[in-house]
């Protein structure tokens, strides 16, 4: 099993890389077919991986492995406050998606 380091949470809970670069205007956005969809699947796959990380992180404390536990809360921490990030962001899209679709043409 995969030791916990401090790579894997060294840098503070965050958007996703791929959310933050695009949203953050730091270079421009070109008219791409599926630029959206590559970043809304980017981000999910970023909280994807966290998820992953913070169950590897719990498995390895609780079989014994050499973990330390504040690092396994904070990798468990980061990966719920990225998925509640998403479940917001996704709720918000929704709600968009319902005004949009109540426009009368």
């Amino acid at each position: 099993m995969n030791t916990i380091g401090n790579s894997s949470i060294s840098s503070p809970v965050a958007l996703p890389q791929t959310l933050g670069t695009q949203m953050s205007g730091a270079k421009p956005q070109t008219a791409g077919a599926g630029s959206f969809k590559d970043m809304l699947l980017g981000s999910i796959q970023d909280v994807n991986q966290m998820q992953q990380q913070a169950d590897k992180a719990v498995e390895t404390l609780m079989t014994g492995g050499d973990a330390n536990p504040a690092e396994v809360l904070t990798a468990v921490q980061k990966a719920d406050l990225a998925f509640r990030l998403m479940m917001q962001m996704r709720n918000k899209m929704m709600q968009v998606y319902q005004e949009v679709k109540e426009i009368r043409v």
